[in-house]
């Protein structure tokens, strides 16, 4: 039977910088919005600690040298998708520069609520388009071949454990380990006495969230959501095994509070070593192995995604800075766009805050520092790599009607994925069954379909 536990509240120093960053930036916008003449934009981004680190770097270096003052309102991952959709959507034009991912970017220059940024990135010199990986640049482009977002950090997903723990137990870790042996690894290293748990796993709703890491589980086991011609498949037998595969082995083995824990959670769970495994995105690496923000640092091993049916299963997505239409400050945005998704950012943050900290993922040149690489050395080439293996197009066993890993690329996807997310997250929370949430699930998916039949 599943094992019930208290809740336990996430505490230490990253927890501490996390929740100051979230509650001082998010205001930071409060005093007003941006100016017409271009001396002061609005930017909303999500509240990451690369954000973070951006909102800190900002004022003295690009209002210093532009003299362009950035008001930032931060929020957490499933407020800001909520804000920013509600803004754009609307042509609310509240924000000059906003945060968006690689769902977003090609739905919405579809809908013609984004300024194209091949052109300012062409004409910018410094720039360096041809820079940029492959996989982002596609990712974040519209059907006309344009850029409508310049990736801030580019991910994949990988699995961190903590090599201490595994070494005390004898336990080695595979360079690309099955699903089922990390099951295994999170029965043997659970240990309620230590508080620590087995394994860490986002059991927060949202489609963004919960369902991020989900679906790659989903596609490995066999499952998706869609066949080509659209037949919805969220209660086929192959997405319930991994969907109850998914809530087990959190029920069993995770983290206390599960249902209530997004990346943040994980992050600072993991981080204080709370947690002997995590499955999530390879941006999570520099945080982990910041001595200033987490216990871990230098303790940290790392692995493919887990696999069942597939070679591979790791997610691609991209945070990036997008530019909706109704910015009047349209230069002035991009100034703040080209400086913040440029070779010189990287830089400034690798010098200024460490190396581990910098937004990596999008561009190569970054795999070319030395510094970087050196503080990297532990996760830099199997993020490469990972970001480089996977596969929007055929993610999984079958062919697919969509783009996107750990999401359909349909504008339907963000309401059903959240939908459903809520329906799993019960689940782990006991209060349902796996077959009744994805019984609601597949009706959810027929209405969803009935569009792009």
């Amino acid at each position: 039977m599943p094992r019930t536990r208290s809740p336990r509240r996430w505490t230490g120093p990253l927890a501490v910088a996390l929740a100051v960053g979230l509650v001082s930036t998010a205001c930071s916008g409060a005093g007003g919005g941006s100016s017409d003449d271009g001396s002061a934009i609005t930017v909303l981004m999500v509240g990451n600690p690369q954000m973070e680190d951006l909102a800190k770097v900002t004022a003295d270096n690009f209002t210093k040298d532009t003299g362009i003052e950035v008001r930032f309102t931060i929020l957490p991952e499933n407020e800001l998708r909520d804000r920013v959709t509600q803004d754009v959507a609307t042509q609310g034009g509240q924000y000059d520069v906003a945060t968006i991912g690689a769902y977003e970017a090609p739905i919405w220059a579809q809908n013609g609520w984004l300024h194209e940024l091949s052109s300012y990135a062409d004409a910018d010199t410094g720039y360096d388009r041809g820079d940029l990986l492959e996989p982002m640049v596609a990712s974040l482009s519209g059907t006309d071949g344009k850029l409508y977002a310049a990736p801030f950090y580019g991910e994949s997903s990988f699995l961190m454990y903590n090599r201490e723990l595994f070494d005390a137990e004898g336990l080695t870790m595979p360079e690309r380990p099955t699903w089922q042996q990390v099951a295994q690894f999170a029965e043997q290293l659970d240990d309620d006495a230590a508080g620590v748990s087995g394994i860490c796993l986002r059991g927060l709703p949202g489609w963004g969230e919960l369902f991020a890491p989900l679906t790659t589980v989903v596609n490995t086991f066999g499952g998706t959501w869609f066949e080509q011609d659209w037949t919805p498949k969220v209660n086929a037998p192959e997405f319930a095994e991994a969907t109850k595969f998914y809530v087990d082995l959190l029920r069993e083995h995770g983290q206390p509070g599960a249902p209530q824990s997004g990346f943040t959670e994980c992050l600072n769970t993991f981080g204080q070593g709370k947690a002997a495994m995590w499955y999530d995105a390879t941006s999570a690496a520099g945080t982990l192995e910041d001595p200033d923000a987490s216990t871990v640092a230098g303790k940290v091993g790392y692995a493919y995604a887990p696999v069942d049916e597939t070679d591979s299963s790791g997610w691609l997505w991209a945070w990036a800075l997008a530019m909706p239409k109704t910015t009047k400050n349209a230069d002035s945005a991009w100034k703040f766009i080209s400086w913040a998704t440029g070779k010189e950012y990287e830089k400034l943050v690798g010098s200024s805050l460490g190396w581990s900290r910098v937004p990596a993922g999008k561009r190569q040149s970054t795999y070319e520092i030395a510094e970087y690489r050196q503080s990297a050395e532990a996760f830099a080439d199997i993020t490469l790599k990972s970001i480089q293996e996977a596969d929007p197009v055929s993610p999984g066993v079958q062919p697919r009607p969509a783009l996107g890993v750990q999401f359909v690329g349909i504008p339907e996807f963000a309401d059903l994925g959240t939908k459903v997310s809520q329906e799993v997250s019960a689940a782990i929370a006991g209060q349902t069954t796996v077959e009744q949430a994805l019984a609601d699930g597949q009706r959810l998916a027929e209405e969803a379909a009935s569009n792009h039949r």
